[in-house]
């Protein structure tokens, strides 16, 4: 089995994914509340690339059954129910709702992602779910981390460096430099990912708008018990839950 990992999704070569399982990774924050959403009761999840595109679509399904999530800069879009901090996603606010999401990295990598024969979406606090989901699957795998704006974010490299030294643990896989890159990363601050988050160049960001908060639940490993999966176009609880 082949484990690539892709460090921006504009390397991303959509059309040698579908016969790839596809783990999308933002850390800060798409994936962490995308997880969060699920877990609270959400209905689903829509990704949208673009702000327009998820007005219109939001247009179609109506409002009183979907919210408009999602934010550009780190701030909730101008007219738009929630954005994308996890402490937004209550239950009492989403539950039984359709969420549709465009937010600035995570929701365009899993719409980039969305021709593979499979695609998950993972962070620290869902990946022992969604790594014993993804090790059931005897197709090669691509991960693809959403990055910051095209560009290398560390916070994903490391998260993805976790799902591959775990499988590692598991057997042997044929890797792509990014992912033995990813590997030596993760193995150098596996010890204290929310330091990792607080030194990185989003999280730095994300402290000066005042979510500093969201760095300590992204952050967090193993908090959720959640597999959001890709089904006709939508991200629902693999679970059920």
């Amino acid at each position: 089995m082949r484990i690539e990992l892709i460090f921006t999704p504009n390397e991303v070569k959509e059309e040698e994914l579908k016969d790839r399982t596809v783990l999308v990774i933002d850390v800060l924050r798409a994936s962490t509340t995308i997880a969060y959403a699920l877990h609270n009761g959400c209905k689903g999840i829509i990704p949208a690339n673009s702000i327009d595109g998820a007005i219109e679509l939001s247009k179609k399904i109506g409002r009183d059954s979907a919210l408009l999530c999602g934010e550009r800069e780190g701030i909730k879009i101008e007219g738009f129910d929630l954005g994308n901090s996890p402490f937004e996603y209550e239950a009492e606010k989403i539950k039984d709702k359709t969420l549709i999401f465009a937010t600035t990295n995570g929701s365009k990598a899993i719409v980039k992602g969305s021709n593979a024969n499979s695609l998950i979406v993972g962070s620290f606090v869902n990946f022992q779910s969604t790594f014993d989901h993804l090790s059931s699957s005897s197709n090669d795998l691509a991960i693809i981390c959403s990055g910051k704006l095209d560009q290398f974010a560390i916070e994903d490299a490391v998260c993805g460096g976790l799902y591959v030294s775990s499988f590692l643990k598991e057997g042997e896989y044929q890797l792509n430099d990014a992912a033995f890159a990813a590997l030596k990363l993760y193995e150098g601050y596996k010890n204290n990912l929310l330091e990792m988050l607080k030194k990185s160049s989003h999280g730095r960001y994300l402290i000066e708008l005042g979510f500093e908060k969201d760095l300590y639940i992204c952050a967090e490993l193993n908090s959720l018990k959640v597999v959001p999966v890709l089904d006709q176009g939508k991200l629902v609880s693999y679970n059920g839950s």
